[in-house]
């Protein structure tokens, strides 16, 4: 009989290919940019802290409080953009600004 594992032992494990976890962290920013509800991106950014080694990893790489980390990502968290700033660099990443398409911004 075959094992089957958890969709989030697996979405985890997907998550650990940085490109993976790149797309899935703009696709995230990107709902949040429609609808203005940040849980969906916070959820990402727990998501591919726990694939890079967890809470406790990220807290010694950005030198944050994993307390406050953990607070930061829950659910109803309102964290500050510099803190969303370490975050994302204690994970590889930085935040960037791109153009919007012209019609979007004229229309």
């Amino acid at each position: 009989m075959r094992k089957m594992r958890s969709f989030k032992s697996w979405h985890i494990e997907e998550l650990k290919d940085a490109e993976k976890a790149k797309v899935y962290l703009e696709v995230a920013l990107e709902e949040h940019q429609k609808d203005g509800d940040a849980e969906a991106f916070l959820l990402a950014l727990r998501d591919v802290a726990e694939a890079r080694g967890g809470l406790g990893k990220l807290a010694k790489e950005t030198g944050l409080n994993r307390s406050n980390i953990y607070k930061a990502l829950a659910e109803e968290g309102r964290p500050h953009f510099q803190t969303v700033e370490k975050i994302l660099q204690g994970l590889g990443y930085r935040l960037s600004v791109e153009a919007l398409p012209l019609e979007t911004v004229s229309g």
